[in-house]
């Protein structure tokens, strides 16, 4: 039964890496794609190529969402598969209701709920004020950066380019969202495919099948890292046009502009900080701060509202419904 829970387990998580690539690959590539600096599909297969690349790059925020978010030390290895199952449950769950409703929500906030959800579901400690530390502060301060750095680096690149001309201007910022397009993809990786190895890692731990002073095992690496870049390449062309279109007309420059201010973020989180952030949050806020430039009417608040509505219900909706699979199912598997 243990072992099978275990199996269960990874190919859940690894669905859960799936959905988080098609319902995050706007993140990476909407700008892009809605300034006409990529095709499509070119887009899908340069955001997929560097998901992968980034999810090899480090495992400080998988080892965060392991060891940081809820304590699995000293309970039982069969109860905290099923806190794991149905945490995952939970992330899914709330990862394509947003998806089909076309918002941008978190997936890392999604999963983070689900584990707090599950964990309080089962009566397991919960590492409050880790969560304080890594989630909800990092939740607070990531889009307020985004916004306003990106706003900062947009007025000062209209002030430095304020006497080019415009056809040429357009021209190298189309090629240059190229790389910052890469960039992006790169961090999204780099943070998100790390929280699917962070819960994989969990349940291996759990069972005495992988042990902390070894690290995260390459093969989890490496199917984590394949899963999101498949759900990548599937596309997630619902909240592309919410990210692309509906929040703000951008332009090449403010998309290159949002793009790099984003993989900033993500890098300095991952490396510096180890803080599992949304890079949903993260861009949506930079679209924002470069669209405010224009003048704060451009933006259109009525869909930043919805969007702000949907990122404050991730966490305590996703942890309901993991609550609920765990009442539901700890009985059958218990």
């Amino acid at each position: 039964m243990e072992f099978a829970l275990v199996v269960l387990v990874v190919a859940l998580a690894l669905s859960f890496d799936y959905t988080n690539g098609f319902h995050d690959a706007a993140n990476a590539i909407a700008t892009s794609v809605s300034t006409r600096a990529l095709t499509p599909r070119a887009a899908l297969l340069m955001a997929a190529v560097m998901n992968f690349t980034g999810a090899l790059l480090g495992t400080e925020v998988a080892e965060t969402i392991a060891t940081s978010i809820v304590d699995l030390q000293d309970v039982p290895s069969h109860t905290a598969l099923v806190v794991v199952l149905c945490a995952l449950v939970g992330a899914i769950v709330w990862n394509l209701i947003t998806w089909w409703f076309g918002l941008p929500s978190s997936s890392t906030h999604a999963l983070i709920g689900g584990l707090v959800g599950a964990g309080l579901a089962g009566g397991l400690a919960i590492y409050g004020a880790s969560i304080v530390d890594k989630v909800v502060l990092p939740m607070i301060f990531s889009p307020i950066v985004g916004f306003g750095l990106a706003f900062i680096v947009m007025v000062g690149l209209l002030w430095a380019f304020r006497r080019a001309a415009p056809s040429k201007t357009t021209r190298r910022f189309r090629l240059a969202q190229t790389v910052s397009a890469a960039a992006m993809a790169l961090g999204h990786g780099l943070q998100d495919a790390q929280k699917t190895m962070g819960v994989i890692f969990m349940a291996l731990l759990t069972v005495g099948w992988a042990s902390p002073d070894e690290g995260i095992p390459l093969w989890v690496k490496l199917a984590a890292a394949a899963a999101i870049s498949a759900g990548t390449y599937s596309g997630g062309w619902r909240i592309m046009r919410t990210l692309g279109r509906k929040i703000i007309e951008l332009d090449p420059a403010r998309g290159f502009v949002a793009e790099s201010v984003s993989a900033i973020v993500l890098y300095v989180n991952a490396f510096a900080l180890h803080a599992p952030v949304s890079t949903t949050h993260t861009i949506t806020s930079a679209i924002m701060g470069v669209g405010a430039t224009k003048r704060l009417s451009a933006v259109r608040w009525g869909v930043a509202k919805n969007i702000g509505i949907a990122w404050v219900l991730t966490i305590p909706a996703a942890a309901l419904v993991a609550a609920i699979m765990y009442w539901i199912l700890s009985p059958i598997l218990l």
